[in-house]
């Protein structure tokens, strides 16, 4: 191994999903957080790792957590409040970042903030690394190169199969509220625009079915393009609540007129904070009753011109086995690219379809799209 894993944010549900399939891989990640007791907990369960108390809101604490090679994960959000900081001091050192943002806004500004200077160091930054936005990225990159060179847009919709109601996190339900205020990010006409999260609905055909999904935000807008310069539309949509969709819409709409209102913001919250919910998130049981299915349909003048859905384990386990995976490998291989990428770009697209594989996230579309994804993996990329 070339260089340290550390883990920053274990005490977390998210952070603990990860701890646990760096330990699944046999790997020792140094743990690291604000609670220097919570941390020894940990460390002592498993097996004796080692830790670092260190304080995200702190610059010279953060610097001091990581050097050249090393390969720092970071679960600790809202990122847009403490993630800056941790990214910048990855940056600084040269050492590899991985994180479990939502928050596509947070991924916009690392791109204009940090890249070059991850590339001046050789970092590799890959932010929204886990069930957002990789599931999309992984559907639409096959999609869109199964579509040809027609392709002009691509639309993707999250859902998931199973109950929902007991199975979402607190942070989960925190990003859902608060997404309700925050505009979304698409591709239109070749540029990054930003409409009323909630103010569009698509359906997408899932497993017969035509479910409806809402207009939500994707680091695939961001991605998608760099390996397809003629993409010029992309958007993403979320179909957890297919049924809900167009009280979403009404939902949204009211919203966006209260936070103009005075103290309108505060009204807000207050109304939807039973939406948060206990701290914490689903047991492996509750996780084992939901999967994760995402699917991305890719068009051009002509119309839809390729539908690949994927599956895969739920959000939740999806995101502790992405993350454990990208660490491993960029521990122990030198990778192929610098400064604030995409999944594809980092690993090349080959080695980006295995990995998703091997974690269980698998394409599940028509005979000749299987075919197109098994040229894809037997390239290697």
């Amino acid at each position: 191994m070339t260089g340290r894993i550390v883990l920053l944010g274990v005490t977390g549900y998210t952070g603990g999903l990860v701890l646990d399939a760096l330990l699944r891989r046999g790997l020792e990640p140094v743990l690291a957080g604000r609670d220097g007791a919570a941390l020894a907990a940990i460390a002592e369960r498993a097996g004796g790792l080692a830790t670092v108390v260190v304080d995200v809101t702190e610059a010279d604490s953060v610097a001091r957590l990581v050097r050249r090679g090393d390969v720092l994960i970071s679960t600790v959000g809202p990122f847009e409040r403490f993630g800056h900081g941790v990214a910048r001091a990855a940056a600084d050192a040269g050492a590899h970042y991985i994180d479990s943002t939502g928050e596509v806004g947070f991924v916009v500004d690392l791109r204009r903030q940090v890249h070059e200077r991850a590339r001046e160091t050789g970092a590799l930054m890959l932010p929204a690394f886990g069930y957002d936005y990789v599931c999309g990225i992984l559907a639409g990159t096959l999609a869109a190169r199964t579509a040809g060179p027609e392709l002009r847009s691509v639309d993707i919709g999250y859902f998931a199969t199973g109950s929902l109601r007991r199975g979402l996190s607190h942070g989960t339900r925190t990003t859902l509220r608060d997404g309700l205020t925050l505009p979304s990010a698409r591709r239109r006409a070749g540029r990054l625009v930003e409409e009323r999260t909630g103010s569009r609905v698509r359906g997408f055909d899932i497993g017969g079915k035509r479910k409806n999904a809402t207009l939500v935000s994707g680091t695939e807008v961001l991605f998608l393009p760099t390996g397809f310069p003629a993409l010029d539309d992309v958007t993403v949509y979320n179909g957890w609540f297919p049924r809900l969709s167009r009280p979403l819409v009404v939902l949204s709409a009211a919203t966006a007129v209260m936070i103009r209102i005075p103290h309108g913001r505060r009204i807000v919250d207050a109304l939807t904070r039973p939406m948060i919910g206990p701290p914490g998130g689903p047991d492996a049981v509750e996780r084992a009753r939901t999967r994760t299915h995402v699917v991305a349909v890719a068009s051009g003048a002509p119309g839809p011109l390729a539908e690949v859905h994927v599956e895969g384990p739920s959000a939740y386990s999806l995101t502790g086995e992405l993350m454990a995976w990208a660490a491993e490998r960029l521990a122990t291989t030198p990778p192929r690219t610098a400064g604030v990428v995409g999944p594809v770009e980092a690993f090349g697209l080959g080695r980006f379809v295995a990995g998703c594989a091997e974690i269980g996230l698998r394409p599940v579309s028509p005979r000749r799209l299987l075919h197109t994804f098994a040229q894809v993996w037997e390239g290697g990329g």
